[in-house]
């Protein structure tokens, strides 16, 4: 995911009453198919997307962030960038689509972590539940990134395999699991379905948005 310099490392908690969930294919390798963690970490994201803002809703901070970080790589580090990253004007085109076809799927905008990789996740084995840590890239956000923001993380951060991206099975059984709790009631295949797609088309966002973030580090 963070293609280049950086990686989450330097900015993930411990310590905080829990283990948190390693990444790669130690644990997501587990979590890779349906599984007593998925409905857990289902559920708190399920919980967190429905604190509201006071007043009116907030408009998503996805494409504010995006133009910002493409700003900096246009203008500060275009220069020296590796011959295997597309040029400036590929990345506008691409993120100029990208704006266009994902602002029409009508993802609901929610308080969303947008940073959910396992280091994230804290699990109390105790209460049987888990917590999120490190909200410094939460805001207001689309629904859907969230979501797909947290899948890809599946394949790792240091270690990048996507093999490990959650098969189909496993990502309807996650959103049915999310949109039950969410509603508070039974959902219907053609809802778990319309999320599925809004997700994995948000997912490529959630690659673009962490390869301008890499390249700025």
């Amino acid at each position: 995911r963070r293609l280049g310099g950086g990686t989450a490392e330097g900015k993930t908690g411990r310590g905080l009453g829990g283990p948190s969930w390693d990444t790669g294919p130690r644990a997501m390798g587990s979590l890779s198919r349906p599984s007593f963690s998925d409905r857990l970490i289902a559920l708190e994201m399920a919980k967190i997307h429905t604190i509201h803002a006071n007043g009116s809703l907030p408009k998503p901070i996805l494409w504010h962030k995006m133009h910002n970080y493409f700003t900096l790589v246009k203008n500060e580090i275009n220069p020296s960038l590796s011959a295997d990253v597309p040029k400036v004007e590929v990345l506008e085109r691409e993120l100029a689509w990208l704006k266009e076809h994902l602002s029409q799927l009508e993802s609901p905008v929610v308080f969303c972590h947008n940073d959910l990789l396992c280091k994230n996740i804290i699990y109390d084995s105790i209460k049987g539940h888990v917590r999120f840590i490190d909200y410094e890239y939460a805001g207001y956000n689309y629904q859907a990134f969230d979501i797909g923001n947290h899948f890809n993380e599946f394949a790792g951060v240091n270690e990048v395999d996507y093999c490990l991206y959650p098969a189909r099975e496993t990502q309807l059984q996650w959103l049915h699991y999310y949109l039950q709790a969410q509603k508070g009631m039974a959902v219907t295949p053609r809802e778990v379905q319309r999320l599925y797609v809004q997700v994995n088309k948000f997912a490529l966002a959630s690659h673009f948005f962490w390869a301008l973030w890499a390249l700025i580090q």
